[in-house]
């Protein structure tokens, strides 16, 4: 579903999407709305606090740097996403060419379906794969299962912060956290130092603006506006949505070398030709619908809209999103770089 090159240039991309000669089934696909869901509770839940802003909870621990909820919503909508990318991906879980790696470190690990699978939550997982690895994923909000397999270990840190972890890692891992993080290099600083030589560091990361080949999402639609809108949010938070296409010079910056990337397109929604792509865009739609409810709380009251405006902003979106006809698309990033052997 991609190529690779080695850089200059390091980008490798899918060609464009080609789209559905027949209207798609309402009905071709069923998803689950709670797909993972194990009715388990998360580490030491009752030790750490939480806030309900607008009907959505929120973790209290460094409280303001993250600006999207950690209720069970967000946990499935988080779950649903990584079975999107292990069908956008052929269920690689990193492209890295790391061989049999001792330690792996998962920051910003969410649920951490990404370090390890269980029942019901299907998929594979680095835990799984590497037996003989030692997977640390690290969050700021205790949403991981209790039990875990004696390779997989969960941590509640701040990746801001210092690493306990210098040159003994094998391999780093960031996905989607590129567009939440307010100072990268700091925490590029880290990865680095957290590397043995030759080690490596990966992200995967969703470039925060629809994009269509063929004019059939206009300058002013719905859809479109609201992203337009989130940027500006997020960019007052201190984020930058857009960040994904960017890595490069960042990760060069931060000392690594080798840097390379593969650039696919996703579909949102069901409008492509290829029966896995239509699947693939109907989890990247309900995970933007799940997403578009969060933009009401934190994100938006930093441009001082009134609730009414907010409101009408949603819902203008999900009905634009909707539309068949319009086809959208997300560009992700999977970018990985090494550290030199010779530091």
């Amino acid at each position: 579903m991609s190529m690779m090159v080695s850089s200059p240039p390091p980008v490798s991309q899918t060609p464009a999407i080609e789209v559905a000669t027949q209207p798609p089934d309402d009905d071709e696909f069923e998803i689950n709305e709670d797909p993972f869901a194990d009715g388990m509770t998360s580490i030491t839940s009752s030790v750490y606090a939480h806030e309900y802003e607008m009907g959505r909870r929120y973790h209290c621990f460094k409280n303001g740097r993250y600006p999207i909820p950690n209720d069970d919503i967000e946990k499935n909508r988080e779950d649903l996403k990584h079975a999107m990318l292990m069908e956008l991906t052929d269920g690689v879980l990193f492209y890295a060419p790391v061989e049999n790696p001792r330690r792996i470190l998962d920051i910003g690990t969410g649920t951490g379906i990404w370090a390890m699978s269980e029942a019901p939550r299907p998929g594979p997982s680095v835990g799984d794969e590497y037996p003989a690895a030692h997977v640390m994923g690290i969050d700021l909000t205790p949403i991981q299962p209790n039990w875990v397999p004696p390779n997989v270990e969960f941590l509640v840190d701040d990746c801001y912060e210092d690493w306990l972890t210098n040159e003994t890692a094998d391999l780093v891992h960031f996905r989607f956290m590129a567009v939440i993080l307010r100072d990268i290099s700091t925490v590029l600083g880290h990865a680095f130092k957290s590397l043995r030589p030759g080690g490596w560091v990966e992200f995967h990361e969703l470039q925060g603006e629809p994009l269509c080949d063929d004019g059939t999402m206009s300058e002013d639609d719905a859809f479109r506006r609201l992203y337009r809108l989130a940027g500006e949010a997020y960019a007052r938070l201190g984020f930058d949505t857009t960040v994904a296409a960017r890595l490069e010079p960042l990760l060069r910056d931060a000392g690594f070398v080798n840097v390379r990337c593969r650039l696919m397109r996703v579909p949102i929604g069901v409008w492509a030709r290829d029966e896995t792509l239509r699947l693939i865009g109907l989890y990247q739609k309900t995970a933007v619908e799940d997403f578009i409810s969060t933009l009401a709380g934190r994100p938006f009251e930093t441009l001082g809209m009134s609730a009414a405006e907010v409101q009408l902003v949603l819902a203008l979106a999900r009905k634009a999103l909707d539309d068949k006809g319009v086809h959208r698309y997300f560009n992700y990033y999977f970018w990985y770089a090494q550290k030199p052997h010779q530091v």
